[in-house]
């Protein structure tokens, strides 16, 4: 399995590609909280995630809380559909639909 990797494309905008699971969930972790530093708000696209469980749905949730803990947006564009479906299933999908942490 190849390495994620959070990427910058633009101030305040990322592209995700890669695995978004449990073994990757925390490294992840740490590179979102300091390439979200600086910023107001963030806009990241999924559109190269190649898997996704419920960590990685976990992850997600986390850069929400941690954005909206720091006053800044974070959006998600392109979310995957088995994200898509892990979310409805634990009643979230709308917060990574909408960004909206809380």
């Amino acid at each position: 399995m190849n390495p994620p990797v959070l990427r910058s494309e633009a101030p305040g905008r990322l592209a995700l590609s890669g695995p978004l699971v449990f073994s990757t969930a925390g490294q992840l972790l740490d590179a979102g909280r300091s390439m979200f530093a600086g910023t107001s708000g963030v806009s990241i696209d999924l559109s190269g995630v190649t898997k996704v469980d419920s960590a990685g749905l976990a992850l997600l949730l986390e850069w929400l809380r941690l954005g909206q803990a720091e006053g800044r947006s974070v959006r998600f564009t392109a979310l995957p559909e088995k994200l898509l479906a892990i979310a409805r299933l634990s009643g979230v999908e709308e917060m990574l639909v909408t960004g909206n942490g809380g």
